[in-house]
């Protein structure tokens, strides 16, 4: 079954919230590398990594079913945050917002029964679970510590371990 121009356009929109996802993490790691919370700019690199290896998989799934790949402009990602609570709370708002798009792409294709690419999406609702319950719990942590800065230098070298 030839996957539908659709589809196709719904995940090359998705390699675009990819590729935007990981900047974000790569402007959080310098975030955290410019206050010296090392840890957390570390943590924060190993998603830009993961953001850029999910569109990878979106992009080999594309050629994989014979369709083009559209290479997507980066929107220009927050540059400043109040500290690290702010930056995990806008990381799981973020989380949340992937997660969103993931299950409208399960929505495209379940009503398409287009079931080869809901096959390969089930990786991502999974790992959309994961990304939800890391960030959610970094930031319950962080909300616990308040402004105990011993507190937040702990999460940071806890994190530094990832």
């Amino acid at each position: 079954m030839k996957i539908s121009d659709a589809m196709v356009a719904a995940i090359n929109d998705q390699i675009k919230a990819e590729f935007d996802s990981a900047y974000i993490y790569l402007a959080m790691s310098a975030y955290f590398e410019d206050a010296g919370l090392e840890g957390m700019a570390h943590w924060m690199k190993k998603q830009y990594k993961e953001e850029v290896e999910h569109a990878e998989k979106f992009i080999d799934y594309l050629y994989e079913r014979g369709a083009r790949v559209i290479i997507p402009e980066i929107a220009k990602p927050k540059e400043a945050y109040a500290d690290a609570l702010e930056v995990f709370k806008t990381a799981y708002s973020h989380e949340q917002y992937v997660t969103s798009r993931i299950y409208k792409l399960v929505d495209l294709a379940s009503s398409e029964k287009d079931y080869a690419t809901l096959s390969m999406l089930q990786w991502f609702v999974n790992e959309q679970m994961e990304e939800e319950d890391n960030t959610g719990s970094i930031v319950s942590k962080l909300e616990f510590l308040g402004s105990d800065k011993h507190g937040v230098y702990t999460v940071d070298r806890e994190l530094a371990a990832r």
